[in-house]
């Protein structure tokens, strides 16, 4: 796998001790280029808007998140019947509490991986949730593009190529949880399933409640 070795890419500095650089091997074993370079540049995006609002917030764990966000979609900590979000952040936890590192920030971690797709809850928790949340945002659907300056976004890009990244990702989401669509019931993940199967039959709420055994 090809990978960045720069310290310092758009003023941002990647963390380099040696918790980082665990992190960092476990995604180069276990995860793909892709899923690799989508998510350094959400730790960077996530730290330009950190920056940018003046916001206190723990770089290290901020990449850590980063680093498992999408580990959950990877054969080797996909679960046969949780959301991938939740893999990827059991994956972290595990990892941070072998490392000796307290429940706090074991929760905080956690907590920014599997909100990292939940819209409407993520941006209002921690700094290092929301910061996830909003890196994961401009990267995948371009949000807040417009505050992000050409120059940044050109040195991110050229670190962390993009790859064909608007057509590849949605397939990239799919393989990861097409074993177990339905974890994706009221989520947006749900989305992907019916870009990805024609004709997919998406589990409805309001079914639930009509077809629950109460009997009134």
């Amino acid at each position: 796998m090809s990978t960045n070795t720069l310290q310092t890419i758009a003023g941002i500095r990647i963390p380099d001790s040696k918790l980082a650089n665990d992190a960092t091997d476990l995604l180069l074993e276990h995860g793909t280029e892709f899923i690799y370079n989508h998510s350094l540049r959400v730790f960077l995006f996530a730290s330009l808007n950190g920056n940018r609002e003046k916001t206190v917030y723990d770089p290290e764990l901020l990449y850590i998140s980063a680093v498992f966000h999408d580990l959950g979609l990877v054969p080797h900590y996909s679960s046969p019947d949780m959301r991938f979000e939740v893999d990827g952040a059991n994956a972290a936890r595990d990892f941070l509490k072998s490392n000796g590192l307290p429940k706090e920030s074991m929760q905080l971690v956690w907590d920014a991986i599997a909100l990292h797709t939940t819209i409407g809850v993520a941006e209002y928790k921690e700094p290092e949730v929301a910061l996830l949340y909003s890196g994961v945002g401009l990267d995948v659907m371009g949000e807040g593009y417009e505050q992000l300056s050409a120059a940044d976004r050109e040195a991110i890009v050229a670190a962390f190529p993009r790859n064909d990244f608007k057509n590849r990702i949605i397939p990239t989401f799919f393989s990861g949880f097409a074993h177990k669509t339905g974890t994706t019931f009221g989520n947006i993940k749900a989305d992907v399933c019916a870009y990805m199967i024609p004709n997919f039959e998406r589990k409805n709420f309001c079914d639930c409640i009509l077809h629950s055994p109460w009997s009134e």
